[in-house]
């Protein structure tokens, strides 16, 4: 049925699979019962001799040992005297959260099964235990085996209501038959603690209980029952387990109401034995489906469900999952009932009553009394017919053993955990406690002796809409409006359609079609673009499509957009060998959300005709646009109204173009006077009075004379001619086109003339060859030329009829094995033209059998040689039909090859020993004809030289065999030995050198054989690649070691100097105001950082008061909050806005930091609050998009001013020192901005660059006669030289002091150097970039370095420099140490091989080596600066006082755990300071950052941002080179963070008293540093731009009544705007 598929669905099976850290418990022993206390979330654990107390997270809180204890099971508690007693474990059997009192019930297994009351809290507060009340306190069982099962109730006794708790237990060899007992909890009348209250010797009648072997699995109370599952035999023989549920009045005190009834699973009750249950209520999906099967009647969503997992009875058991409507079973329990009450247990005439615990033969209904009242002797049962059935929704070959189930969004989800731990892949069986967490978004999943806290999703993980879909999780869907993976409960319009997209719906927002589909690059208009899912975009939401780099604003409609397509301008150009270019294509919500995307095509109908060079017509009108031709201009165009014989449209007949075919003949001999025929078609067009004055001018594709003549207007003929105009020595066949120009146009005439060119000598040079080509060639051997020749250019008489006799020109082998069986290659000519035409071979006199599928034509037989019995030499001789014969002049030898020796006899069984076989004759055969064994084993070997062989060594102990053809010898016996640990690290165990000693009769030769046995191959090959990565670490280490030495020399002068007043640390107003105002747009300009009112001196005064009193206004705490709301609240109030106006607001009230501070704090609980109620906390501090996150920002960077010059500013210079030192003491290419050193391999110079270090001597005009030694590289541009020599000379000088680049000039011998000049170097069109060694400066050379004086002379001066170097940029591109590839290629295609031009490429794979070596080089200086930021015990007291605000905050609402705490803390501090100071080290010293040292920073500070990660992201192959480079490291990093945070959390509290004082003193120190009245009018403008807002707002509002805020802020805007204030 199809309700069944989606059901399958919406329970499919949800395997959590997580990249978080997953919170765990380990227990030392065996977990038997888990339970949660419903208001407090705790979790209790019980296990084999402990009970646990952890908080939601899983952490421990308490532990109470409750065994091992002396105890028997023969002894009756207490024990004391009892002689069998011995140290017993404790199992627990039960456990039970009793909130009403407070109290936790546990039973274990020892003394015979009695329970205790433990407080809840605190689990090692007992409340009650008594082991001396005899047989009526043993509550469960003492055997492990014997399954128990609990539920909390209540009990009525003569007005009075007390609490009991209800047990289910199976049966065993030990203590009472008691299936279900009422255990009281609390001492009433004559009844005890732990006493069962309830006497039903009819559910406890002890002869008959044990066949029935009950097992129960889960009770429950629902609606007034009590309920129970379990499975049970039918008894006497029968072993099949059967489940069913048993119901239970809540108020029966004699179990008079209880009855059974069995659940069928699955066809034919297939999962007969059930292993878990769940309560739930259904989804509205779910519910919906149930009620449309039409099984169950109507079900609700606020019904109950119970969900069954079960299994087979089987060894390898399978599983499936069952849903049984609770109204269901009540329903079928109530018939069962009512047919034993009114038709005598009997349904359609089929029994349907059965009572499994009587003996009584009588029918058990026939008396008539109520069913199951008093009067009955037993309870009563289903009979197997009336089962209850339910179909398998999910069914596995695994053995289910726990089930969970939650509603999201409307569907039910089922968590199903199996035997082999696939809730998430555990390698233990999950048992049966699958338990949620109190807000459902965790799942605690236990197996073994771990519980783990899984999250119920991880929707978050998937970063667009097609991975987000391919979960298929029921948790997820993707919020269409906000671009992410979410709950629904997450996405703000959820419960619009189409706004929240199910994940298991596999539907995205998606581009479908255009209309029109697609259009010319010549025009522009609207464009349709159809939508799938496309959710309502109204209210605040805009609408936006952007086509590559053009905007345009959208239009909603039916699910469609309307956008205006781009510009024609702003189209891009065709790309090459294409007819369209497809456009990016995205339809963005907000600005920021990318909604949907595709690509739309415009075409290019120019672009389509030249797709096929020689048939442009034909190209152009059956291309797929719409398109066509004009015959009369020769130009494909857009489609339009024309007409006329010479316009041809688009897919119109193939034919009407007009087309030249059909060339006869096709085939063409090269040297031979061919003429060719073929035909045109369509020529209308050249239909006037003299066609022969329009004859067309035919050109062909290759430089050949040619001959046309006209023979009529639909016929042309072509005559080649001449061998020596078309001859070729490298191919036999060249296909050639050729086409037609008009005479007037030159343009193409459609041409399909294709003919092929051969030449019957190339690849045919002897006879045989020349027969044996494709008779279509008409190819002859002519005796005349001695070549192969076509047939018409030879004469009759020189044509020859047969061929030559073979010549044979070498044989291989030359020697062979007397048994033979090897075989013998023979090379020559004229061995036949196909292999029929070998009749015989003969070798040394001996027949060889010819071995026809090796066989090539003329050139080479191949044939095997048989056995001699004695040495012999002798000549080959090939026999070919015709009576021809050809005889080699080399001679062939027989012999007998002897292997002898084998040294040495012995190896490790790792292999690696080099072997020497010393023999005679032993260089008999081929490679391919001798074969090696080890112990029977073939071994793979290759030739080390001409006497050497390579084995493989297989053995431990085996003989070595060796094969020549037929021939074969045992040599010897190689023993290995066990392998050495330690082998792999020393050099070949044994190398014996092979000698050749000639001896008189006799050629002894010695064979080195490398014996490589691969035992275990895979093990070889990774000791082999362990030794070449720690050789290769160890260089690079050696390496690293190197560069830092020189690296701490090269920087003891920069160390020596790095005191605080050296260092050049900002003052505090330049620092705030880069901080606060740089990030911004047109920030250098900015009001704030130039510090300059547009203001009339005659208003200043009045405007100055004016804005004081504005300032006395923003002290007012209900003006300010109401101000800022009522802004953020406006739709164009944007982000940038808030974080301009939180800066202008942070140096607006700088000199009340305390105030300020209190501000900030006000609003943050109002985002925590906003944040916490959208269930989505971890996201708060995540961006700056509030007015608050840009204060917190603010506030860190003033708090931690201080900090940083005391603590962290040294370690942090010093590492920007050392990357800049590092990357420029290699190349850098100044165009590119590619270094050779650097952390960044997209900035790595992938080139290898010759270059040496130079040392200058540099004397500054003007500054006396001392000169300055300045390292630089003769690779280096004149700029960077300059900047080198700036940097060097004034090293001590902050950088905004120094001259600027600008304003110098650099001399050399008497010549001004510059970066571009008349002299540059040119290549085609690029030109190079001076350097030194283009000026041929050499070491310790000397240059003058000038200041230009007058400003006059320096206008002028760099006036005419700059007009040159524009004209050059013009007229060139530059370039300076790499040249783009694709120019490489054509400059060296016009230059030929001129040396040391061609620029050498490299796979920059192959420098990825650098980055470690950079890495390695930098390491303590990343390390120290590390340290010195994540340092707790030197901490601001900032940092102290904010992360306890965050941790005292947190504790108000449930959904933040320690976790979210973490990331708040992180996004607060590492993320939102630290990251952008490392990032920006020019906010807080004088330096200048150049882009390639700021790439190599960036790598770092991705580092760092990892390092607070909390999530685990898996590294591969694929990775980011910069997270593999510091993969090693980061864990450290992460362990630095963590201790960090630990840390602050123990450092002593910082009171509010203390953080005032604090900062009271920050204001003090900073007084009129800052601009503050500039800041204030600048927030003025922002009141007066949002004025009727704001006037609206405080209007609304009484407290703002109350104080005037409207009246006082109309005078100020009356001041400052110059107007009269309204009476």
């Amino acid at each position: 049925m199809a309700w069944w598929t989606l059901a399958v669905l919406l329970l499919s099976l949800s395997i959590v699979c997580c990249a978080e850290s997953i919170q765990e418990f380990t227990s030392s022993t065996l977990i038997n019962n888990v339970v949660q206390d419903p208001l407090t979330g705790h979790i209790y654990v019980g296990a084999i001799n402990a009970i646990y107390q952890l908080d939601s997270l899983l952490r421990q809180e308490k532990k109470v040992e409750t065994g091992p204890k002396r105890d028997s099971r023969h002894c009756t508690p207490p024990i004391q005297s009892c002689h069998d007693a011995k140290m017993t474990d404790n199992t627990n059997k039960l456990l039970l959260v009793h909130p009403s009192n407070g109290s936790l019930i546990v039973c274990g297994s020892l003394f015979k099964g009695i329970c205790s009351l433990r407080k809840l809290g605190s689990i090692d507060h007992l409340i009650y235990c008594n082991d001396s009340k005899g047989e009526k306190a043993y509550v469960v069982s003492s055997e492990e085996t014997v399954s128990v099962v609990g539920v909390m109730s209540t009990f009525t006794k003569e007005n009075d209501t007390f609490d009991v708790f209800v047990v289910g237990k199976g049966y065993g060899s030990q203590g009472n038959m008691k299936l279900i007992s009422t255990r009281i909890l609390q001492d009433f009348g004559n009844w005890d603690v732990f006493e069962d209250i309830v006497e039903a010797p009819a559910v406890q009648v002890t002869p008959f209980v044990k066949k029935y072997r009950h097992n129960f699995r889960y009770s429950f109370k629902e609606s007034g029952f009590i309920y129970f599952l379990f499975t049970r035999t039918r008894g006497g023989l029968h072993n099949k387990n059967y489940t069913f549920i048993s119901r239970l009045c809540e108020d029966d005190h004699h179990y008079y109401s209880y009855m059974e009834l069995q659940l069928s699973c699955g066809p034919n009750n297939m999962y007969n034995k059930a292993q878990a249950a769940f309560v739930s209520s259904p989804g509205e999906e779910l519910a919906r489906n149930l009620s449309a099967s039409g099984q169950y009647g109507q079900v609700r969503s606020q019904d109950k469900i119970l969900f069954v997992v079960s299994s087979t009875d089987e060894d390898k058991p399978r599983s499936g999952l069952c849903m049984y409507p609770l109204r269901y079973i009540n329903q079928r329990i109530m018939e069962i009932i009512s047919a034993c009450y009114t038709k005598n247990g009997k349904i359609g005439n089929k029994v349907a009553v059965d009572s499994p615990y009587t003996t009584s033969a009588n029918l058990l209904c026939s008396v008539s009394y109520k069913c199951s009242a008093d009067f009955l002797p037993s309870p009563l049962a289903s009979t197997p017919g009336f089962a209850l059935a339910a179909q398998a929704v999910h069914t596995t070959r695994d053995l289910l053993m726990a089930v969970a189930v939650a509603v999201e969004a409307e569907h039910t989800v089922a968590f199903l955990g199996t035997s082999n731990g696939k809730v998430y892949h555990m390698s233990t069986a999950v048992n049966k406690h699958l338990l949620f967490d109190r807000n459902h978004r965790h799942l605690y999943v236990t197996t073994g002796k771990k519980i783990s806290m899984v999250p119920v999703e991880e929707c978050d993980m998937m970063k667009d809409c097609k991975s987000c879909m391919d979960l298929k999780d029921p948790y997820c869907g993707w919020c269409a409006l906000e671009g992410r993976c979410t709950r629904k409960s997450d996405c703000r319009k959820a419960e619009e359609e189409k706004h929240w997209l199910w994940s298991p719906q596999n539907q995205c927002v998606e581009i479908t079609s255009f209309q029109p589909p697609n259009l010319s690059c010549k025009k522009m208009q609207k464009v349709d673009i159809n939508v799938a899912s496309l959710p309502s975009i109204g209210g605040d939401d805009s609408l936006k499509c952007i086509f590559g780099n053009f905007e345009s604003e959208a239009k909603m409609g039916d699910s469609k957009v309307t956008c205006d397509l781009p510009k024609v301008t702003e189209i891009p150009v065709t790309p090459k060998n294409k007819d369209f270019v497809q456009v990016a294509t995205k339809i963005f919500v907000n600005d920021e959300v990318e909604l949907a995307s595709s690509y739309f095509t415009f075409y290019n109908c120019s672009a389509a005709a030249r797709q096929a060079e020689n048939t442009p017509c034909m190209s152009c009108v059956d291309s797929e646009w719409s398109c066509q031709w004009n015959t009369q201009e020769f130009i494909c165009d857009d489609r339009d109204d024309s007409v006329g014989d010479h316009i041809i449209k688009h897919k119109e007949v193939r034919n009407e173009c007009p087309v030249f075919e059909n060339p006869t003949p096709s085939l063409i001999p090269v040297g031979y006077e061919t003429s060719i025929e073929f035909t045109g078609k369509n020529l209308r067009v050249y239909e006037v009075k003299d066609f022969s004055s329009y004859l067309p001018i035919i050109v062909i594709s290759r430089p050949l004379r040619i001959f046309a003549v006209c023979k009529h207007r639909m016929l042309m003929l072509l005559f080649l001619r001449s061998r020596d105009q078309f001859a070729y020595d490298e191919v036999r066949t060249v296909d050639v086109h050729f086409y037609i120009k008009d005479r007037k146009t030159h343009k193409k005439i459609d041409s399909k003339l294709n003919v092929t060119l051969y030449n019957c000598a190339v690849g045919r040079e002897d006879c045989s060859l020349c027969k044996s080509a494709d008779p279509m060639y008409s190819c002859v051997w002519c005796d005349k030329t001695k070549s192969c020749e076509y047939r018409k250019r030879c004469p009759s008489g020189e044509r020859r009829r047969d061929c030559p006799n073979p010549e044979i020109t070498d044989i291989i082998p030359q020697y062979g094995p007397l048994k033979g069986g090897i075989s013998v290659t023979i090379k020559g000519s004229n061995l036949g033209i196909v292999k029929e035409d070998i009749e015989s071979i003969r070798v040394a006199g001996e027949p060889c059998v010819h071995q026809e599928e090796k066989y090539f034509v003329s050139t080479s037989v191949v044939c095997e040689i048989g056995g001699v019995q004695q040495k012999q030499s002798g000549v080959v001789e090939v026999k070919v039909k015709g009576g021809k014969s050809g005889t080699s002049s080399v001679m062939f030898t027989y012999r007998d090859p002897r292997p002898e020796r084998v040294q040495p006899n012995r190896g490790p069984r790792a292999g690696g020993t080099l072997i020497t076989i010393t023999g005679t004759d032993l260089e008999t055969g081929t490679k391919d004809d001798v074969s090696i064994t080890v112990g029977g084993v073939v071994c793979i070997w290759s030739c080390l030289n001409a006497y050497g062989l390579i084995l493989l060594q297989l053995y431990r102990f085996c003989f070595l065999q060796i094969k020549f053809g037929h021939g074969q010898w045992i040599v010897g016996s190689v023993e290995y030995e066990k392998k050495i640990e330690a082998s792999w690290t020393s050099p070949l165990d044994i190398i014996i050198p092979a000698v050749i000693a000639p001896m008189v009769g006799i050629t002894i030769i010695i064979i080195i054989a490398s014996v490589c046995c691969y035992r275990k191959q895979a093990e070889r090959e990774y000791e082999k690649l362990r030794q070449q990565l720690e050789n290769l670490e160890g260089s690079v280490r050696d390496r690293c070691k190197k560069e830092f030495t020189e690296l701490m020399i090269e920087m003891e002068d920069h160390t020596a100097d790095l005191s605080e007043p050296c260092i050049p640390f900002l003052d505090y107003k330049t620092y705030a105001d880069r901080v606060f105002f740089l990030p911004f747009k047109d920030s250098a300009s900015d009001v704030m950082i130039t510090g300059k009112l547009d203001i009339p001196e005659a208003r200043r005064a009045t405007v100055m008061q004016a804005l004081n009193q504005f300032l006395n206004l923003l002290n007012s705490k209900p003006f300010l909050l109401s101000f800022i709301r009522t802004l953020e609240g406006h739709p164009d109030f944007n982000a940038q806005s808030k974080g301009y106006f939180a800066s202008l607001l942070t140096v607006a009230l700088h000199g009340k930091l305390d105030y300020y501070t209190d501000i900030m704090r006000t609003l943050l609980l109002e985002l925590m609050e906003q944040y916490a109620r959208s269930k989505n906390p971890k996201l708060m501090l995540h961006r700056s998009e509030t007015v608050v996150e840009k204060m917190l920002c603010n506030w860190m960077s003033i708090c931690l001013y201080q900090f940083l010059k005391d603590s962290a500013g040294e370690p942090l210079y010093k590492l920007f020192k050392a990357v800049k030192h590092q990357v420029e003491k290699g190349p850098v290419d100044a165009v590119m901005k590619k270094a050779k050193y650097t952390l960044n391999d997209t900035d790595l110079l992938g080139d290898d660059v010759e270059y040496c270090t130079l040392t200058l001597q540099v004397l500054v005009h003007g500054e006396g006669p001392g000169v300055t030694l300045v390292k630089v590289l003769n690779c280096d541009t004149i700029s960077q030289v300059t900047e080198k020599i700036l940097e060097q000379v004034y090293k001590n000088v902050p950088y905004s002091q120094r001259p600027k680049m600008e304003s110098v000039t650099l001399e050399s011998a008497g010549q001004i150097l510059s970066d571009l000049d008349l002299t540059s170097q040119k290549e085609g069109r690029w030109k190079r970039m001076n350097t030194l060694a283009h000026y041929d400066v050499r070491d310790n050379a000397t240059l003058v370095l000038s200041r230009v004086l007058h400003p006059l002379q320096s206008y002028d001066q760099h006036q005419d420099r700059r007009e040159v170097r524009n004209a050059l940029l013009e007229e060139d591109k530059v370039f300076h140490l790499v040249q783009p590839a694709e120019e490489v290629d054509e400059v060296k295609s016009k230059r030929g091989n001129m040396k040391d031009k061609s620029m050498t490429k490299a796979i920059t794979e192959l420098y990825l080596m650098r980055l470690l070596s950079v890495k390695g080089t930098l390491q303590q200086f990343v390390d120290d600066f590390f340290r010195s930021v994540l340092c707790s015990s030197v901490g601001p007291p900032a940092v102290k006082y904010f992360f306890d605000f965050l941790d005292e905050q947190a504790q108000k609402h449930d959904n933040v755990d320690d976790q979210t705490i973490d990331i708040w803390k992180t996004s607060s501090l590492p993320l939102r300071f630290w990251v952008n100071i490392l990032r920006n080290p020019h906010f807080i010293f004088d330096i200048h950052v150049n882009e390639v040292v700021d790439a190599s920073l960036f790598v770092i500070v991705q580092t760092f941002m990892d390092a607070c990660t909390k999530s685990e992201r898996k590294l591969s192959r694929d990775s980011p080179n910069h997270k593999l480079l510091y993969a090693k490291e980061i864990s450290t990093y992460k362990k630095m963070v963590e201790d960090y945070y630990k840390g602050i959390r123990e450092m002593v509290p910082v009171s509010n008293q203390h953080m005032n004082t604090h900062l009271a003193k920050v204001s003090r120190s900073h007084k009129d540093k800052l601009s503050t009245q500039v800041a204030l009018h600048q927030l003025y403008q922002y009141a007066n731009k949002y004025y009727d807002v704001i006037i609206t707002s405080f209007d609304e509002d009484p407290a703002a009544q109350n104080k005037q805020l409207a009246l006082r802020l109309q005078q100020i805007v009356a001041v400052l705007e110059n107007k009269v204030t309204d009476p």
